[in-house]
């Protein structure tokens, strides 16, 4: 080989590993930034001891009530019991989309979970997801009982306190998706 193309050989070869480092420091980055939301979402919602849950009515408007969740799961799963002749329990019968807004303590940022809402009357499940103080709300248990299951699709998180502000001219605040 001759001289000039080893040198061009070594500079393209020189290029695509700088360009490997570079791209696996944007998914480090990017893994931290991630890693950065996720604590921090759970974190407010754990905190919040209600959230809003938004479903939609049959002429398609939103309808919002506050709830009071389970702390969300690994996987921000979360969980509510309703009584399952509410209105709620009929939307989301009718559409499964469904809207979490969980407001932080000190009123500096919110999360906001879009998801997939499954109703769940299993007796096992409706035993483990169950708050004593709710006795009052559910005399009858196993009739007046039951589950929402929400899976999430997407949230977005604000919060000042945690440093997450989204963008500066836009104001959209940094999302994640979820793979379900």
């Amino acid at each position: 080989m001759k001289p000039f193309n080893k040198y061009w050989y070594f500079i393209v070869l020189i290029f695509l590993l700088k360009s490997t480092n570079g791209f696996n420091q944007n998914s480090q980055i990017q893994d931290s930034t991630t890693i950065k939301l996720l604590s921090a979402a759970k974190e407010i919602m754990t905190a919040a001891k209600t959230c809003a849950l938004i479903t939609l009515d049959s002429q398609s408007a939103p309808r919002v009530r506050t709830m009071d969740p389970f702390v969300p799961e690994n996987d921000f799963t979360v969980w509510f019991g309703t009584n399952p002749k509410s209105r709620k329990v009929d939307q989301i019968k009718n559409n499964p989309k469904v809207t979490l807004y969980y407001l932080e303590p000190n009123s500096s940022g919110y999360v906001m979970l879009h998801g997939l809402a499954k109703l769940v009357n299993d007796e096992t499940e409706k035993e483990h997801r169950w708050k004593p103080e709710w006795e009052a709300f559910y005399p009858n248990k196993k009739e007046d009982y039951l589950l929402i299951k929400v899976s999430p699709l997407w949230l977005e998180v604000v919060s000042y306190s945690h440093g997450i502000v989204g963008d500066i001219e836009t104001w959209e605040p940094s999302s994640i998706f979820f793979n379900k």
